[in-house]
């Protein structure tokens, strides 16, 4: 538990913007930002939240106690995270939301940032044709034109209550304060620099003394953009006052974003990429997310090869599933982009045929080169700092979301007056074909530089659906880790029958392609390690946690099973 001596108890009033005799109200509901708990696991009836914050996932669930529905409290949260996580919740960066709806159909919703208006193909590059990764990772001209905020209005016509009354909780944990975890003053401390460094206001993370748990993090300037939105809807955002203050922002930092580039940006609908796997079906995102494709190549080259007898954390699993990993990122790196800019030949990439293909050079018994493996051949035919959000209620709606401002904190810089960090999206183009992101990916033209253009995500929120009904929850923050740690995830579950607390915690892998190296979590194990070593498998120094899952199952009572990851602060909570 973490808490601070008051002179009083100060009460968060969740539905205080509820206006009197307003169809939907309901009797305020409370928490408490200076008195929490972090439940890592909940079993509950009526429904659940998982994500990175306690507090957000408090939030979720008193909108779910009074009415609202999954995506209602998927909305609640996500904003709430925007004030208590603000290395990675935002309404400066953008996401992805999949949702399976109580009468069956299920949505992806894409709400990533686009490159401004002024920005082109050779931005980032030296007069001499080197990278220039800074300017692509950090400061002003990193930003692309954020899309959370539009994202959160277009998923809202499948909510139930009013906006005004979603927004309510976040308005007051950044008006009137909560107190910081060790993590998160850790976090505050480590940062000191870049924000005097990025900033030409000073932000209120600054501070003289450290950080320290149980301090009040107040943020007055957030809460009144919050307080905009809640009045005026998305325009209280894109247009204004606050589009005022970005444009401003921009033009002290010599930043591209411009006030027609916020005013048109537009969240879109898109097709899920679905897939069967033995019997379930599994929703994910679509292009300019490789999350969805990505996790159905994997899904799909370990399917016939009974990988469950081989057993968890086996050497012959794990190795499979090393050179799984490796093939599908090197399609990406060659031929995954933003759909609307680029054709990006998924049929052909998820075509079972092609699959088998790009398995033949596979051997059992020793590593395949990353140099040798190279991007599928086509047949003949046609931040690392992320946070994702598991949600799902009595009703059978079930909705997953990841969204992200790149780096740990974006790109840094805090809009002045505006109280919120800006992404430094820019960084995940291929800013020059084989030069590789903060992330090592590396990228060719598909994923180029261009005005209005989504850049390449490795976000993978997911759904796996049983008998037709949501069956698992899922999704990570980690940058190029996501998609292989949800592939992890989903085979712990579906094919070594592990509990969902096992499938989450067990020690992780991660293999890209490029750099041609196998990262590893502490516990991996050792004898299985030097066992891939002698088969020619190199190895990255040991790292600290890789993602931080949030995973809701369905128990067969019916009943939610909701677990978060013990990587973090992050919570589960139900009712």
């Amino acid at each position: 538990m973490f808490h601070k001596s008051l002179l009083f108890s100060l009460l968060l009033v969740i539905l205080s913007a509820c206006k009197p005799g307003q169809k939907n109200a309901a009797p305020a509901l409370t928490i408490d930002p200076y008195q929490y708990t972090i439940n890592k696991k909940v079993i509950a009836e009526n429904g659940a939240v998982v994500s990175a914050h306690p507090l957000a996932s408090k939030a979720g669930v008193l909108i779910l106690r009074s009415g609202g529905n999954a995506v209602d409290a998927a909305i609640a949260t996500q904003l709430a995270l925007a004030v208590v996580y603000p290395n990675a919740g935002n309404l400066g960066g953008g996401g992805f939301m999949v949702a399976h709806l109580q009468d069956g159909k299920t949505l992806a919703l894409d709400y990533r940032e686009m490159a401004p208006g002024a920005a082109h193909r050779d931005m980032y590059l030296h007069a001499n044709g080197e990278a220039d990764t800074d300017k692509s990772q950090l400061g002003h001209l990193s930003s692309g034109v954020p899309g959370t905020v539009a994202g959160l209005f277009a998923s809202h016509q499948y909510a139930r209550l009013p906006f005004a009354q979603l927004i309510q909780p976040a308005i007051d944990l950044a008006e009137k304060g909560f107190i910081i975890t060790a993590s998160e003053a850790r976090s505050l401390n480590y940062l000191q620099g870049d924000l005097k460094k990025y900033n030409t206001v000073p932000p209120v993370f600054v501070k003289k003394s450290p950080w320290k748990e149980g301090d009040t993090l107040i943020q007055k300037d957030l809460a009144a953009t919050l307080k905009r939105i809640q009045k005026k809807g998305a325009a209280g955002f894109y247009e204004g006052e606050t589009a005022r203050l970005i444009v401003e922002e921009m033009k002290r930092g010599t930043g591209l974003i411009t006030a027609a580039d916020l005013k048109n940006y537009t969240a879109k609908y898109r097709p899920p990429h679905a897939f069967d796997y033995k019997g379930y079906k599994i929703v994910g995102m679509p292009m300019p997310s490789s999350g969805g494709l990505l996790l159905h190549q994997m899904m799909k080259m370990i399917e016939d090869r009974n990988i469950g007898a081989m057993g968890f954390h086996s050497l012959q699993a794990i190795q499979l599933m090393t050179e799984v990993e490796r093939r599908a990122f090197a399609d990406r790196a060659e031929y995954m982009g933003d759909g609307d800019f680029y054709k990006v030949p998924v049929a052909m990439l998820s075509n079972d045929v092609y699959l088998q293909n790009r398995m033949r050079n596979y051997d059992p018994a020793k590593a395949t080169p990353s140099s040798i493996i190279k991007p599928g051949e086509l047949l003949r035919a046609e931040s690392e700092e992320t946070t994702h959000l598991s949600v799902i209620d009595k009703e059978g709606n079930a909705v997953a979301v990841t969204t992200t401002l790149n780096n740990s904190y974006g790109s840094r810089t805090v809009v002045g007056g505006a109280g919120f960090f800006l992404n430094d999206e820019m960084d995940d183009f291929s800013i020059k074909p084989g030069v590789p992101n903060m992330y090592g990916a590396v990228g060719g033209e598909a994923n180029a530089i261009k005005p209005g253009k989504r850049m390449l995500s490795s976000m993978t929120p997911t759904l796996v659906l049983k008998n037709g009904k949501p069956y698992i929850v899922v999704g990570t923050p980690g940058g190029t880790t996501i998609p292989t740690q949800v592939f992890q995830t989903l085979v712990n579950m579906l094919e070594f029958n592990m509990s969902t607390e096992e499938a989450v915690y067990k020690p992780k892998f991660h293999h890209q392609w490029l750099p041609d190296e196998v990262m590893t979590e502490k516990g991996f194990p050792p004898a299985v390690k030097e066992a891939m070593q002698k088969m020619g498998y190199s190895f990255s120094k040991e790292r600290g946690g890789i993602g931080r899952t949030e995973c809701i199952r369905v128990l067969p009572d019916g009943r939610f099973e909701a677990v978060a990851d013990n990587r973090g602060d992050d919570a589960a909570e139900g009712f």
